[in-house]
């Protein structure tokens, strides 16, 4: 099956970069959200980093300029019946993202593939609550998408060939490198990358260590790019939350239990880049530990 349209559900920081990328490499995009806002919001974001990467010689003015042409909003749901490929990006609950497929089913086209951007639940439970389990698959990005470089893709118990072959096929057209995960809690990157920050999390809620002696340990001391603190508040505390709640409800094990910090944090609305304070309180000029 041949894709040239692309439905994308959710105008957030993931369906934004998704519709940029899929619109820069030539795919006919339909943005939704339930907002009229979040869409202008998220058209707003994307001409902003598309006018960086011009800035940068990434991309000419022209394909800047096509890609966004490319690229249309619509707050009706069931128009993205009419796509050939649909990718859900929404908020990381499970009820959310089966009433949003609930609800595209009844107008979608036989050959429509379906996909999630989820980056912890089930596909195949996701995938049995529709009418196409065998053209229902995961598409994990990774944040920011215009700059990362994987994709992870996760087959559900029912998912054919075809439909995995032409999802690869997007994937490398993007310019993107897949990595093939199997249908278990949290697939790879989160399921090693989550436990990792609640064990620093733990390590903050236990006096071990201050949020900045933490993230500068784990940046000079293992060479990582960001400290799992500030990674944490970069993801989103609730989102850090609802994937370690998965890997704990679908695995079973007490090492993966969320510390109860973490818990506190989202219990006070401190998530984070996104709501200004999370580990790091970002309303001044420069980032202070809350901790």
């Amino acid at each position: 099956m041949e894709i040239r349209t692309v439905g994308i559900v959710g105008a957030g920081q993931m369906g934004n970069g998704l519709a940029h990328v899929f619109a820069l490499s030539g795919y006919d995009v339909l943005l939704n959200d339930i907002s009229q806002e979040a869409l202008d919001q998220g058209l707003k974001t994307i001409r902003k980093n598309m006018d960086r990467q011009v800035s940068r010689n990434k991309i000419a003015e022209a394909a800047r300029d096509g890609a966004l042409a490319r690229i249309r909003t619509t707050l009706h749901l069931k128009e993205l019946g009419a796509t050939d490929l649909v990718v859900e990006a929404a908020t990381e609950r499970e009820t959310v993202k089966a009433a949003i497929f609930e609800d595209l089913q009844p107008h979608l086209k036989p050959e429509t593939i379906l996909t999630s951007n989820t980056s912890s639940i089930s596909i195949t439970r996701l995938a049995s609550r529709t009418d196409r389990p065998e053209r229902f698959m995961g598409l994990h990005f990774m944040n920011p998408v215009p700059v990362m470089q994987l994709v992870e893709l996760i087959r559900g118990i029912a998912t054919d060939d075809t439909s995995y072959r032409t999802v690869l096929g997007v994937v490398e057209s993007l310019g993107k490198t897949a990595a093939s995960a199997e249908d278990f809690p949290a697939f790879i990157v989160n399921r090693i990358l989550l436990p990792m920050i609640n064990e620093a999390v733990y390590t903050l809620y236990e006096g071990v260590g201050s949020v900045q002696s933490i993230d500068v340990a784990l940046k000079l001391g293992a060479a990582h790019p960001m400290g799992p603190l500030e990674l944490a508040d970069f993801i989103g505390l609730d989102t850090c939350l609802a994937i370690m709640n998965v890997l704990y409800d679908g695995l079973a094990d007490t090492k993966y239990r969320p510390c109860p910090l973490l818990t506190k944090y989202v219990e006070a609305g401190w998530l984070g880049r996104k709501t200004g304070r999370g580990f790091y309180d970002y309303r001044g000029e420069v980032p202070v530990p809350t901790r």
